[in-house]
C-alpha cells in the first residue's frame, strides 16, 4: 500500500511537471521507462509481457492521480464561489470539466458563475460596446452549460429554473423559458419561486390568461403572507394588461 502511495505521488509529480514544461516525446518515453525500471525496449515474449504489466500499472496509477486532479478542481471552484470570486471559479470548472465532461454539476455551476461574471461586465477601458459583447458572451456560455447540464440529467431542477430566470430576466426570450419551466413544475410542484418566473413569462408573451391563474394558484398555496400578496399584485398587473389589451 506504501508502495502504491508513493507511485501516485511520482505519478502526479510527473504530471505537473510535464504541464508546465514542453519535452518531446522522446524524453516523455525515456523518463518513463526509468521510472518503471525498463532499461532497454523489449524484445523477448517476457521482455514484452513484463513491460505491459509495468505500464497497465502506470495506466492505473494515471487514471487515479486524474481523476482526483478533477476533483480538487471542482473542490477549489466551489470555493471561489462560495467567496463570490466567480472568475477564478469559471478558470477552476473548466478544467474539471476537461476531466469529467459528464457531469452535469460541473455544468451547472458554470452557468452560474456566467451569470454572475455578465453582471460584472463593465466598459473599464471606456472603449465604447466592449463591455456589452463580453456580456452578452457570458450569457450564451451560461445558456449553453445550463442546457448541457439539461441535457446530461433531465429532470435537473436547478438548472431548469437557471434557464427561466435567463431566458426570461436576462435575454429577453421568454417564450424560450416557457417548456423548461413547466417541466420544472411537472415534478416540483410546489416551486413557488418557478411559478413567479414562468407567471411573468405568460405575461411577457401575451399569455394572461394562463399567467393570471398561475398568480391564484400561488396565492391559494403558498404559506408566505409576501408571497400571496405579491402574487395577487402580479394577477392585477396582468388583469389590467389584458383588460386594456
Amino acid at each position: 500500500m506504501k508502495k502504491r502511495y508513493k507511485s501516485f505521488l511520482a505519478v502526479t509529480f510527473t504530471m505537473i511537471t510535464l504541464c508546465g514544461c514542453t519535452k518531446s516525446n522522446k524524453t516523455i518515453v525515456r523518463m518513463q521507462k526509468l521510472e518503471e525500471g525498463i532499461e532497454k525496449t523489449p524484445t523477448t515474449e517476457a521482455e514484452l509481457k513484463e513491460a505491459i504489466s509495468k505500464y497497465e500499472n502506470r495506466i492505473a496509477d494515471m487514471q487515479l492521480a486524474t481523476g482526483q486532479v478533477g476533483i480538487w478542481y471542482k473542490m477549489l471552484a466551489v470555493r471561489y464561489l462560495d467567496a463570490q470570486m466567480y472568475g477564478e471559479a469559471l478558470k477552476c470548472l473548466q478544467k474539471a470539466i476537461q476531466i469529467y465532461p459528464e457531469n452535469q454539476n460541473l455544468f451547472y455551476y458554470t452557468g452560474l458563475c456566467a451569470g454572475y461574471m455578465a453582471k460584472a461586465s463593465l466598459d473599464f477601458t471606456a472603449a465604447g460596446n466592449s463591455s456589452t459583447a463580453e456580456k452578452y458572451n457570458y450569457l450564451k456560455l451560461a445558456e449553453s452549460a445550463y442546457l448541457r447540464a439539461v441535457e446530461i440529467e433531465p429532470k435537473y431542477g436547478r438548472a431548469l429554473y437557471g434557464l427561466g430566470i435567463l431566458y426570461v430576466f436576462e435575454l429577453d426570450m421568454s417564450e424560450k423559458a416557457i417548456p423548461h419551466l413547466e417541466k420544472l413544475l411537472s415534478f416540483d410542484t410546489r416551486n413557488f419561486d418557478a411559478m413567479f418566473v414562468l407567471a411573468r413569462a405568460y405575461y411577457t408573451t401575451g399569455d394572461y390568461d394562463r399567467a393570471a391563474s398561475l398568480y391564484d394558484k400561488i396565492a391559494s398555496q403558498t404559506k408566505s403572507d409576501a408571497k400571496k400578496q405579491e402574487a395577487l399584485a402580479n394577477k392585477k398587473i396582468v388583469l389590467d394588461a389584458s383588460y386594456t389589451k
